[in-house]
C-alpha cells in the first residue's frame, strides 16, 4: 500500500501579478492590437477580472449552460476508472491546468485519497488569489494530500515542472477549454504541451462535442441575458482599468453556431457610429454603426476530430469517458 504525500509545498510564483495582465500595460497593449484590426476583437481571457468572474458563475448555473454539468457528471461516474488509469504506474504529479477553485478536480483528487495512490496535486492558474484559496481549501478538506500550486501562464508552469518535477505527470486540462482556440492554435498549444511531457505522461482533456446546434446556441445566449452581461462587462473593464470611454449601453452582445464548422462565436456590436477613446492606449477607436468586435470562439467536436488533433502532437487515446447524453467528453491521452 503506498503512503500518501502528505507534504504542503510553498506556493510558486512565476508571474507578477494575479490576473495574469502584467499589471495594465499587457492588458492595454491586447485592446490596442485587437481594435486596431480590420476585423476587430479582445482576448476572452480578459472576461474573467473579478466581476466576470462572478457572472461566469452564475452562467454555469443556468438551465441552458449544460457543459459543466455534463462534465460534472463524466468525472462523477466514472472517478474509479479515471485514478486506475493514472494511478496503476505509481507515484505521480497531476497537474490541473486553469484549476481555478477545482470543484471538478477536487472528484479526482478524493477519489484518489480514498484508494490511497501515490501522488501530489499541482494547480496551475495565473490568479494568485484563487490559488491561495484553493491552497487553503484542500488543506482543511483533505489535509493528507501534497499540494504545491504554481502561479502564471502555462507554458512558464510546464516549463518549471519539467525542469523540477521528474516523477510521471498527468496533466487536467478540463472545462473544453481547448476549444476556446483556434483549430491551428489548438495544434500550436497542445504541440507546446507535449515537448514538456515525457514518455508514458498522460492528458485528460475535456471536449464539448456536435450536438443539436439550438442546444449550442442557447448555451451561449440565455434567456436571462447573463452571458450578454458577461461579454459586456470586458467593455466596463476596459472602462474601469484603462481608462476607456465606452458607452456600454451603445453595444449589445451577439451569439452565432456555424455547425459546418462547428463553432460558436460571440460577439459585441456597436449600435452607432462612435469612437471611444482609450487613456491608457493613448488612442481613440473608431466603429461603424453594426460593426463588430469578435470576442470568443468555442469549437466543438467530432471524436475523430480531437482523435486527429491529438495525433498531430504526438498524443494517443488511451480511453474516453462520456455523459449520459454522448455530448462532453473527458478524454484521456497517453504519450507516445
Amino acid at each position: 500500500m503506498m503512503e500518501l504525500n502528505s507534504t504542503l509545498a510553498p506556493m510558486i510564483e512565476l508571474s507578477r501579478t494575479e490576473d495574469g495582465s502584467n499589471k495594465n500595460g499587457a492588458f492595454a497593449k491586447d485592446v490596442a492590437d485587437g481594435l486596431s484590426q480590420k476585423q476587430k476583437h479582445l482576448p476572452s481571457r480578459y472576461f474573467y477580472d473579478g466581476k466576470g468572474s462572478q457572472l461566469f458563475q452564475q452562467i454555469m448555473d443556468l438551465p441552458e449552460y449544460y457543459l459543466t454539468r455534463a462534465e460534472f457528471e463524466v468525472l462523477t461516474d466514472n472517478q474509479e476508472a479515471m485514478v486506475q488509469h493514472f494511478a496503476h504506474e505509481g507515484f505521480f504529479h497531476m497537474i490541473d491546468l486553469g484549476a481555478g477553485d477545482a470543484l471538478k478536480t477536487k472528484i479526482l483528487i478524493r477519489q484518489l485519497t480514498k484508494q490511497q495512490s501515490s501522488f501530489d496535486y499541482v494547480p496551475v492558474d495565473i490568479s494568485g488569489d484563487a490559488m491561495k484559496q484553493l491552497t487553503k481549501s484542500l488543506q482543511e478538506e483533505m489535509p493528507e494530500v501534497g499540494v504545491q500550486a504554481v502561479v502564471g501562464e502555462y507554458f512558464k508552469a510546464l516549463q518549471w515542472l519539467q525542469q523540477n518535477k521528474s516523477e510521471r505527470k498527468v496533466v487536467l486540462f478540463l472545462g473544453s477549454n481547448i476549444g476556446n482556440f483556434e483549430m491551428k492554435e489548438s495544434v500550436e498549444f497542445l504541440c507546446s504541451m507535449r515537448s514538456y511531457l515525457g514518455a508514458g505522461d498522460k492528458l485528460l482533456m475535456g471536449v464539448d462535442l456536435r450536438k443539436d446546434p439550438d442546444t449550442i446556441l442557447n448555451a451561449y445566449d440565455d434567456a436571462a441575458g447573463i452571458t450578454a452581461e458577461f461579454n459586456l462587462n470586458l467593455l466596463h473593464r476596459i472602462n474601469r482599468e484603462l481608462g476607456g470611454e465606452f458607452d456600454v449601453d451603445q453595444f449589445q452582445h451577439y451569439a452565432m453556431y456555424n455547425p459546418l464548422e462547428g463553432v460558436m462565436r460571440s460577439f459585441l456590436i456597436s449600435l452607432k457610429e462612435q469612437d471611444v477613446y482609450i487613456r491608457d492606449t493613448g488612442r481613440t477607436f473608431h466603429f461603424d454603426a453594426w460593426e463588430a468586435i469578435h470576442t470568443e470562439n468555442s469549437h466543438k467536436y467530432f471524436i475523430e476530430q480531437v482523435k486527429e488533433l491529438g495525433q498531430q502532437c504526438g498524443f494517443k487515446i488511451e480511453t474516453v469517458f462520456y455523459d449520459s447524453r454522448r455530448g462532453f467528453a473527458d478524454v484521456l491521452f497517453t504519450t507516445e
